[in-house]
């Protein structure tokens, strides 16, 4: 990592815990949980229904969360102007539009229309998540860096933290055989990494329906040593019990924490608003809480992983 300003500094510290741990709710998802709520028609899914699902989550999870995760269009600003968001929680914010169909050899990104890095600093956020579909051999592995470059480009000009997310996708050249999902998340680390984001949100990167955890290890510790900024383990929407045991390889290979979403409020999400709130207390909040504990128990620290050189101290006049 070449370094890191103070401002930045100070917003890594506001989304991750007192360890240095990213322990983040993530509840993001737009189109994603309209198909969740109505799969026969998710374009039917109201609007102020998204927000209020996704407000009641925040409110509960505020004291167990170093930050949560949200879009610009149904909760964002929602929970800022409602105060929902604690003073204590951090708050990431999507940058990206929704929706990635057409060619699969050319799927490039798209920011929202009407937002930006300059207006997510204006709200107050702590982060910036960039997601995107990814892959090194792909065509558009070009022009997706490009989208990067320019991402962090206003990110340092704004002094706000990117955490880039990015995630692979099949090809059809994948039927007489592709790269593994290891080469890929690994390669896609490595590469993205060059381009100087502050986090790198990543999905597991190995085969998770089948736990093998020498393999995974082994995974893990590749993807640590090719990823020159912290990084943090996605959910991907896998069953709890076996995203508990992703967070923990995860971690004790160097992983500096998680964002989790579906995982947790998935079947949550779907109740009714009384059958949400029971739900949350005594299911959502203590999985979350156990994988606090788990990630800060093994995990290692964003500002470890920058080093006590990592933080500049330019000058008043400088900065």
């Amino acid at each position: 990592m070449t370094g890191i300003t103070p401002g930045k500094a100070r917003a890594l510290t506001q989304a991750s815990n007192e360890h240095g741990i990213f322990t983040v709710f993530a509840i993001d998802h737009r189109d994603a949980m309209r198909v969740l709520l109505d799969p026969d028609d998710p374009a039917g899914v109201p609007a102020d229904l998204l927000t209020e699902i996704k407000l009641d989550f925040v409110r509960a999870m505020n004291a167990d969360a170093s930050a949560v995760l949200l879009d610009p269009e149904y909760s964002a600003i929602e929970a800022m102007s409602g105060r929902v968001v604690g003073r204590d929680t951090g708050l990431l914010v999507a940058l990206e539009d929704q929706g990635y169909l057409g060619d699969p050899e050319a799927r490039v990104t798209a920011l929202l229309e009407g937002w930006s890095v300059e207006k997510a600093k204006r709200l107050g956020a702590s982060g910036i998540k960039l997601l995107l579909l990814y892959r090194p051999d792909s065509e558009a592995a070009a022009q997706q860096d490009a989208v990067v470059a320019d991402v962090v480009t206003g990110c340092a000009r704004w002094d706000i933290p990117l955490f880039l997310e990015p995630i692979p996708y099949p090809l059809p050249s994948d039927d007489a055989g592709g790269p593994s999902r290891r080469e890929l998340v690994v390669e896609s680390v490595r590469r993205l990494g060059a381009l100087d984001p502050d986090v790198m949100k990543v999905p597991f990167p190995e085969d998770t329906t089948v736990e093998d955890l020498p393999r995974w290890r082994d995974a893990c510790a590749e993807l640590d040593e090719v990823s020159p900024v912290p990084w943090a383990l996605l959910s991907g929407g896998d069953a709890y019990r076996s995203f508990r045991t992703q967070v923990e390889v995860a971690c004790a290979a160097g992983s500096s924490g998680f964002l989790v979403g579906r995982a947790l409020w998935g079947e949550a999400a779907k109740m009714s608003m009384a059958e949400r709130r029971a739900a949350i207390e005594y299911q959502v909040r203590p999985r979350f809480v156990e994988l606090a504990q788990i990630a800060t128990a093994h995990g290692t620290s964003w500002f470890e992983r920058v080093g006590d050189d990592g933080i500049g101290t330019p000058s008043y006049i400088d900065y």
